[in-house]
């Protein structure tokens, strides 16, 4: 997801009279406030005539086939959707310049205009759910873009010879560290058994980043007369669709089962290791991944932060991680615990831009 230092994204319209200038497609959301969207569009002014330049920002909910839009099928609900004239300009929406818009003022020189969007803080992240074999041509996710065109109104047809979008995405990042380790623990009494067997596991801390290694310790207090006689940890996805309807998913995307065995009237600690990744689960349909940029491969999706107090059903789609840890005991059936935590890219370094 890393942008090489100095790039900006350029997209132009195929009769070539609106350019779209992006610094960035990742838009990070710091849970309070999302960065802004800020860029320009370079018009043809004798293309443009008597009509007006509108840039839009839209949110949206998509499943189905893509080219069933051409057919006049759409499978998309508009989550959110915000547009400015950006030509002729109006006074209402003129707003000093960023950095980024007057290095591209400087470079462009004339025709250019600027255009800048607050993405709410209540929307949700770019999120996009794993086809199917069968299903290659579908999509099912949320997604963001900005899309320039030119007409004499809003109410008329958008061409496609005279617009251009690009696809952005709503990101968030880990938080800074925190010193939270979580931990789960459970003791089970049995039958013919006077004291019980005592299960915990423990992380070592609470966020983990795509591809880092999960530790987990595993403790076991067994003051039974019954042999533990299997040990099995897993990551389990959840991804709750609360936009359409009130589906639910759940992988398992890592397992791992030791030979370890725990004896009567004994204890066992040991810290076992397990890297959840999407290369091991690209044939799970229904598994959820971070949003998608064209011709990029993308990774497992990250945890949903939730604001305190806000709206859940306007995210679309909420995704959190679990591991678990069952034991299972000779003539006495499993006993589990279960530990949330966080799957997130770390915050990268803030670059310097230069055109």
């Amino acid at each position: 997801m890393a942008q090489k230092p100095g790039q900006v994204f350029k997209k132009t319209s195929p009769n070539e009279k609106i350019s779209l200038y992006l610094g960035k497609r990742d838009f990070v959301d710091h849970v309070d406030t999302v960065d802004p969207v800020d860029g320009m569009l370079l018009l043809d002014p004798e293309y443009l005539k008597d009509r007006k330049a509108y840039v839009t920002l839209a949110c949206a909910f998509r499943y189905g086939h893509e080219d069933l839009d051409v057919m006049g099928l759409s499978f998309r609900k508009d989550i959110y959707c915000e547009t400015i004239q950006v030509y002729p300009p109006v006074a209402d929406n003129k707003k000093p310049l960023t950095p980024l818009q007057e290095r591209l003022a400087n470079k462009l020189k004339e025709n250019c205009y600027p255009f800048i969007f607050q993405i709410p803080a209540n929307l949700p992240c770019s999120v996009s759910l794993q086809p199917g074999a069968e299903d290659h041509r579908k999509t099912c996710g949320v997604d963001f873009e900005v899309k320039a065109f030119c007409a004499e109104n809003l109410e008329e047809k958008i061409h496609k010879r005279n617009s251009v979008k690009l696809i952005i995405r709503k990101v968030q990042y880990a938080p800074e560290k925190s010193t939270v380790k979580p931990k789960a623990e459970t003791t089970r009494q049995f039958l013919m058994s006077d004291k019980p067997l005592q299960l915990e596991a423990s992380l070592g801390k609470e966020t983990y980043y795509h591809g880092e290694p999960i530790e987990v310790t595993v403790h076991i207090n067994n003051n039974t007369s019954k042999v533990v006689k299997k040990i099995k940890l897993c990551v389990d996805q959840t991804t709750n669709v609360v936009l359409y309807q009130l589906d639910k998913y759940t992988k398992t995307i890592c397992s791992e089962e030791p030979t370890d065995t725990v004896a009567p009237n004994s204890t066992f600690t040991k810290v076992y290791s397990l890297t959840p990744t999407l290369e091991g689960n690209r044939q799970k349909q229904g598994l959820a991944l971070d949003g998608k940029l064209k011709h990029e491969d993308t990774n497992l999706a990250s945890s949903t932060m939730l604001r305190a107090g806000l709206d859940k059903e306007v995210l679309g789609m909420i995704v959190s991680y679990l591991l678990k840890v069952k034991v299972t005991v000779s003539r006495g059936g499993e006993v589990s615990v279960e530990i949330p935590f966080y799957l997130m890219h770390p915050k990268p370094s803030e670059v310097l831009k230069t055109l």
